[in-house]
């Protein structure tokens, strides 16, 4: 039963990586990977100095993070209050809704974004000329969209990913919350002393797979909400979105491969760093 998933991951994840060699090369199509030339870290060595290399990697790494914490807390917040629900139909209604934005495509979030945001015709713009009110240009200002980007991915990841932490507290043995009833505690003190200590592992291990790909952006989000505009760029461009645009724009496949290996490198390291702490901190939370 697991052959297909072994031969799924030999062929797209491993035999693949030899094809990293071509940020080392001066990539020429006809040529090809092996025989381009040589080039060392050059390109390494132009994002640095350019100064794209920092700036793309901050973006990355501040999103995700942000999407990380917040987005688990909003996670374990709403499983929590979604199993305190005793009526079952009201429960299984509030779980499909917040689970539907899972399944919306970031092409229809982008049209969503640009029909509230937009400067002529958007709803927000539309009600602020309807109040006497100046209209805002959304699209003028790289800082806002920092707040309308993570809005938008906590929409619509807390549905899917709430249910994780659902599945963990259903699995609690309810004698527990019994006998804790009985002793006087109150459903705060329950959830405090029992529900969360007992979710902790699953954070921690969810946190942990979370930040092997803290450098890997959303792309389909941020491309769907941003697109070609560059005076967003420097508050919402990240790895993903700098790769597309080497390899689509410039045609530049070295460029593009020598961001992806530094990407898949930076993650690999931070995921092991972070597990040797939490394996001294709580062995038992650790990947391995």
């Amino acid at each position: 039963m697991l052959s297909p998933v072994i031969l799924y991951f030999i062929i797209f994840h491993y035999l693949v990586m030899p094809g990293a060699y071509v940020a080392f090369v001066d990539y020429n199509i006809s040529k090809g990977i092996f025989g381009s030339d040589f080039i060392g870290l050059k390109n390494f060595e132009f994002l640095i100095k350019n100064g794209d290399l920092w700036n793309i990697t901050k973006n990355t790494f501040l999103y995700n993070f942000v999407f990380l914490a917040l987005g688990n807390v909003i996670q374990i917040v709403f499983a929590i209050m979604l199993s305190e629900i005793a009526a079952k139909w009201f429960k299984k209604i509030t779980q499909s809704v917040l689970l539907l934005p899972h399944f919306i495509s970031m092409v229809i979030v982008g049209v969503f974004a640009y029909n509230l945001f937009n400067y002529n015709t958007g709803f927000i713009n539309t009600m602020l000329t309807s109040l006497g009110l100046e209209r805002y240009e959304f699209y003028s200002d790289p800082g806002i969209w920092v707040y309308i980007i993570v809005a938008f991915k906590i929409w619509s990841a807390t549905g899917y990913g709430m249910i994780v932490y659902l599945a963990t507290i259903t699995g609690i043995n309810h004698d527990l919350y019994e006998a804790a009833y009985m002793d006087g505690a109150s459903r705060w003190q329950r959830i405090r002393y029992m529900t969360l200590p007992m979710l902790k592992p699953t954070f921690i291990l969810l946190l942990l797979f979370g930040l092997g790909g803290i450098l890997k952006g959303s792309f389909d989000l941020f491309y769907n909400l941003i697109g070609t505009n560059s005076v967003l760029y420097p508050h919402t461009d990240i790895i993903d979105t700098y790769v597309f645009r080497s390899l689509v724009g410039q045609f530049n496949f070295s460029m593009g491969a020598a961001v992806g290996f530094y990407q898949s490198l930076f993650g690999l390291l931070l995921v092991l760093t972070v597990n040797l702490i939490v394996r001294k901190i709580e062995p038992d939370s650790a990947l391995f």
